[in-house]
């Protein structure tokens, strides 16, 4: 259900979190800011400004388990487009906030986008992790959750930016140059 239809239930008094520019929204948390979810679940919210400006990721704590949900900031296998952002917010996103997560952390984006991005990936790194990703995808309707932040430190080029393999692919060797070059050779499938 959309930030629109929650405004139907603004009688209810219920808090609508969010990032700042989403419709209905009535609260925004700060960066790393957590909250609850009963007595259990704890709730961490990533800033992660480039698909949009106003992006959240949202880590969830269920004891030893962890999930996060990326949004269209990280994809299995990619990245979001940079609409409102840069290269250089974009690989703080992922390289720095993202990629500091513990590794076990199961990856829920907000779109499945998975095959059109391995075929990106098969451009730039032939890899036997991008070739069993490959492989999943193929046999699979739906990859969320099936992956960790661990398994896309392997295979997902955006967030190989330091990788040799990759910079030769794009030609540059700054992360954030590197970065903004992988974004152009996608966008331009």
């Amino acid at each position: 259900m959309g930030t629109i239809q929650l405004s139907h239930f603004q009688d209810l008094k219920l808090p609508v979190i969010g990032g700042k520019d989403c419709e209905s929204v009535t609260r925004t948390p700060k960066h790393e800011e957590s909250f609850k979810i009963g007595q259990k679940i704890s709730v961490k919210s990533l800033h992660t400004p480039c698909h949009t400006q106003d992006s959240i990721c949202w880590l969830v704590e269920d004891g030893e388990d962890r999930v996060v949900f990326t949004g269209d900031t990280l994809f299995i296998g990619g990245c979001g487009r940079f609409f409102e952002g840069t290269p250089a917010e974009m690989h703080t996103a992922l390289n720095k906030t993202l990629a500091s997560l513990p590794d076990d952390t199961k990856v829920y984006p907000g779109h499945e986008y998975t095959k059109q991005n391995v075929k990106f990936l098969t451009t730039v790194l032939q890899t036997e992790p991008v070739k069993k990703l490959q492989a999943f995808a193929e046999n699979n309707q739906q990859t969320q959750g099936k992956f960790t932040i661990g398994d896309e430190k392997q295979y997902n080029v955006f967030m190989r930016v330091d990788d040799p393999t990759v910079q030769k692919a794009t030609g540059k060797t700054d992360p954030v140059d590197v970065m903004g070059k992988l974004r152009e050779m996608k966008n331009s499938m």
